[in-house]
C-alpha cells in the first residue's frame, strides 16, 4: 500500500509530489478533457499518466461519477462517462474506476407539490443490476474493476440514505449475493461506517475481499451531543483526518492485508471541519493532510 491523496486536476500532481505522497486518485474525471463528449481523450490520459509516473505517483483509481446515475435524467450521460473512464483506466493501466451506485427516485405528490423520495434498495435491485452489470462486463473485458463508494450523502454526514444505495452493509450483502460480476466492489471509507456506529475492522473481516480502493478518512462521534440531542443534531458526527478520529488504523491495515488488498490508502481531505474552516487559511488543510500522512505511513510499503 502507498499513501496518497485525492486530486481533481493535472496541475495538482506537483503538489502531491511536494507533500511526499506516492499515490493519487484522479477525481472529477467527468470534468476532464478525457471525458465525453471529447473524442480525443487518449492524448490527455497519456499525459496525465506520464506526469504522474514522472513524479513517482501511482494512479490508484479514477473517480468517475459521484452523482446519481440511476436518476433517469442522468442515466445516459452517466453510462457514457463510466464507459469512457473504464476505457481510460485500461489504456493507462489503472485497475479501478469508482463512483456512486446511485438511487432510484420517485416523486411523492402531496399538497405542497412533488418531493423526491429515495426508495428502498430491495425494491429496485433488478434495475440496479441492469445498469451496472453491463458496465461491469465491459470493464472486466478490459481488466478493470468498478468500486462503489459507501458515503450516504446525508445532511450533516448522518447515516441517512440519500442518492447512494451502497451506503449501508445490509445493501452490500444483497447486491453482492445477487450479482455474478466479481469485479463489482467497494471504494471503502471507514468514516462512513463510524458515522453509522459500525466498527470498520469487523466490517473488513466480512467484506474485505470486495474492497478495491480505500478513501482514508476518519470520524468522531460526540457522545455528549448524542445523548443530549440525538443522532439528528448537527455535530454529533464529524469527519476527521486520519489520526484525529476514532478509526483503528493498525487494525484496518491488518485486515486489508489479510484480505490481500492490492491498492493504496488515499487521504480524502476537505472534510475535517477544524482544518477546513481554520481562520489561518489553506495551509491548515495542508497541515491536516500531513498529520494524516504521518499516521498512515507505518502501514505503507517501503520501496
Amino acid at each position: 500500500m502507498r499513501i496518497g491523496m485525492l486530486i481533481g486536476h493535472l496541475s495538482e500532481l506537483e503538489r502531491a509530489q511536494k507533500l511526499g505522497f506516492r499515490s493519487v486518485q484522479w477525481m472529477r474525471f467527468a470534468e476532464s478533457p478525457a471525458a465525453p463528449p471529447n473524442p480525443d481523450w487518449k492524448g490527455f490520459a497519456e499525459t496525465f499518466a506520464a506526469e504522474a509516473a514522472a513524479r513517482g505517483l501511482r494512479i490508484s483509481a479514477i473517480g468517475a461519477y459521484y452523482k446519481n446515475p440511476l436518476d433517469p435524467a442522468q442515466t445516459e450521460s452517466a453510462r457514457e462517462i463510466l464507459r469512457r473512464a473504464i476505457e481510460v483506466a485500461a489504456h493507462v493501466g489503472v485497475k479501478t474506476v469508482s463512483g456512486f451506485a446511485g438511487a432510484v427516485i420517485e416523486v411523492e405528490l402531496n399538497q405542497r407539490g412533488g418531493n423526491p423520495v429515495y426508495q428502498p434498495f430491495e425494491n429496485f435491485l433488478p434495475g440496479v443490476l441492469a445498469f451496472w452489470e453491463p458496465l461491469a462486463r465491459f470493464a472486466a473485458e478490459r481488466g478493470v474493476r468498478i468500486a462503489f463508494e459507501n458515503c450516504p450523502q446525508g445532511k450533516w454526514s448522518l447515516p441517512v440514505m440519500h442518492y447512494n444505495l451502497m451506503s449501508q452493509p445490509a445493501m452490500w450483502e444483497r447486491f453482492f449475493n445477487e450479482t455474478q460480476c466479481t469485479n463489482l466492489g467497494l471504494e471503502w471509507d471507514p468514516s462512513h461506517l463510524i458515522c453509522q456506529f459500525i466498527d470498520p475492522v469487523s466490517n473488513l473481516r466480512r467484506f474485505g475481499s470486495r474492497v478495491f480502493h480505500v478513501h482514508a478518512k476518519d470520524a468522531y462521534i460526540n457522545r455528549g451531543l448524542l445523548v443530549t440531542y440525538g443522532i439528528c443534531h448537527p455535530g454529533v458526527v464529524e469527519h476527521r483526518f486520519p489520526g484525529m478520529g476514532r478509526a483503528d488504523w493498525p487494525g484496518i491495515a491488518r485486515e486489508l492485508l489479510r484480505a490481500r488488498y492490492d491498492s493504496d490508502l488515499n487521504i480524502e481531505g476537505w472534510h475535517d471541519p477544524v482544518f477546513r474552516n481554520h481562520p489561518g487559511g489553506p495551509q491548515w488543510e495542508q497541515a491536516g493532510l500531513l498529520i494524516a500522512k504521518k499516521t498512515l505511513e507505518p502501514f505503507a510499503e517501503s520501496d
